[in-house]
This record gives structure tokens, sequence and C-alpha cells, in this order.
């Protein structure tokens, strides 16, 4: 298991000072579509990600317990974190729905050898059959969409694990309620300044806190929501069904 490191206040003052000069400086820069962004990034994706969260893709399977034989995998991009997903369970069966292809098509090289099932959709709306899945997991995406986006695709969670399933979530969480607060003002800004239809998802950041995540959760019937690792901005989140 991985130490948890976190922050001071010290430390959270001079994050949210440090973030609003961030923001400030990337206000009128135009906004991409979600795809569209990781397209262009499919060179230097996993090389980013893992500069960002090596140890915490190392080591996602410690979190998970066995035995599982199927996962679902949201916003699965190149497949980062099945490496040791894998090396736990080599004979799971993994479901992945991405919304980019190219990452998609380095996945299937990637485990090629592998019994996976990749969907190139958007999985708000992707039917997912109910008490399919063993277990779910989300690694750095949910992150990028609102409150009640996020209600509805916990919901979903929710119905397609099995009796017992879990799903875990390493996502960035906001420090307070004034992070969750400017970075979602700066989504709002950037999407009315550049007329953007409200089904169009966008590359840009709106972390919620940790005590709305939990209460999204249990709101979607989740029965027990625990933190189980948590480095600055980053936590793993595991919720029982």
């Amino acid at each position: 298991m991985l130490e948890n490191k976190i922050r001071t206040p010290e430390e959270i003052t001079e994050y949210m000072l440090e973030l609003k000069a961030w923001l400030a400086q990337e206000r009128n820069k135009p906004v991409e579509q979600m795809a569209d962004f990781f397209s262009k990034r499919i060179d230097n994706y996993d090389q980013v990600h893992l500069h960002n969260w090596a140890e915490e893709y190392a080591h996602i399977a410690d979190y998970f317990d066995g035995p599982i034989a199927s996962l679902l995998d949201l916003g699965c991009g190149t497949g980062l974190e099945l490496a040791s997903i894998y090396q736990k369970f080599p004979d799971i069966i993994v479901t992945g729905i991405d919304l980019s292809e190219d990452m998609m098509d380095r996945l299937r090289v990637k485990y090629a050898d592998k019994e996976i099932n990749l969907i190139r959709a958007d999985y708000f709306t992707y039917p997912l059959a109910a008490e399919e899945y063993d277990a779910a997991l989300s690694f750095e995406t949910l992150h990028h969409f609102p409150y009640h986006k996020k209600q509805k695709i916990y919901e979903k969670i929710f119905r397609t694990l099995k009796r017992g399933g879990y799903y875990l979530e390493c996502d960035y969480i906001a420090c307070c309620l004034e992070e969750e607060a400017v970075c979602l003002e700066q989504y709002e800004f950037k999407r009315r300044e550049s007329h953007i239809a409200d089904d169009v998802f966008i590359h840009i950041d709106i972390p919620l806190t940790l005590e709305h995540q939990i209460e999204l959760m249990e709101h979607a019937g989740f029965r027990e929501v625990q933190v189980l690792y948590e480095n600055k901005g980053t936590m793993i989140i595991k919720a029982e069904k």
C-alpha cells in the first residue's frame, strides 16, 4: 500500500495561490473538446500520466479485494492502470469504455493476449447491463464533469455492479470549497464564452471536494464509502454496493 501524503494548512494556502494564478493565465485560452484533447496528445499521453501518477498506476491493484473475475474500466485510455491489475488478476475479463479510439488502439496492442472488450462511447449514455461486473474503476477521468453528471454515472456504476461488488475511483479531489468554486467558475466561463453546447465534453478540471464526492456516491446507493489513500490532490476512494 502507498503512504499517505496529506497537505498541511500552509501547503493548501500556497496551492490555492498558485492555482488562482494559473487559472488567470489560462482564462482566455481556447477550450478543447475532450476526445480531441487526448487524440492530439496521444504520443506523450503515457509519459505525462506516469510522470504525475506513476505510484498510483503501479499500486492501484493493491486496493482491489480478490478474487474478481470481471472489471468495468471507465475512461480506460491507453490502459496504464491495467498493468497492475493484470499482474494481480491475470485472468480477469475487462470492459473498457473511452471516447478516444486512438488511445484504445494503443491499449489493444498492449494487451492483445488478454480478454478485453473495448467500447468507444460516452460512458454517461452507453447502456450498461444490471449486475454485470464484480468491480468498477475510474482513474483520473471524472474530475472533468460537473456535479449532476457525476450523480448520473455513479448511479449507473451502482446498477451495473453485482451485489457485494465495489467501485474504486482514483481522481483529483478539491482541497476545499474554494477550489471547487473557482474551477467551476472557470469551466462555466469558458463554456459560455465559447458558446459550447451542454452535451459537448470539454477538457477542463472541475474537481469536487471529498464531502461532495461521498455525498454523490451515497446518494447513488453505495452503502460504504471510504478513502483508502491520499496524495495531496489525488485520492483513491472505495464505494461498496
